[in-house]
């Protein structure tokens, strides 16, 4: 007999939450408890599909670290390359047009 997985208190306190927002006038309280078991069965699968695709990831990062580890010990160290910031020339120029704009306007039009 295949075992029924326990489902935690916080997910079935959840299910219920939201199955007693979405009640309608006139839902009797055995409705409201099949809404709540279909909501908590759908929480219990995406929370399954979630730890499929999270081992998975870890599948595939784990196969890519073995295959670059194994890559690296077979060739000799590459030296790794280093992305400098070139800064753009606009935003010096920019400063020092606006630092000619305010000189010249402080000598043609001093402060009285």
């Amino acid at each position: 007999m295949a075992k029924k997985p326990k489902v935690s208190n916080e997910v079935v306190h959840e299910a219920m939450q939201v199955a007693k927002a979405t009640q309608r006038p006139g839902q009797t309280k055995e409705q409201t408890k099949l809404i709540a078991q279909g909501i908590q069965k759908g929480i219990e699968e995406y929370k399954k599909r979630h730890k499929e695709k999270s081992r998975e990831l870890d599948k595939q990062k784990r196969k890519l670290q073995q295959a670059t580890n194994t890559a690296s010990t077979n060739t000799p160290a590459a030296p790794e390359t280093e992305t400098v910031y070139v800064q753009s020339r606009l935003s010096w120029v920019l400063l020092l047009l606006s630092w000619i704009g305010f000189a010249v306007y402080a000598l043609l039009f001093p402060p009285l």
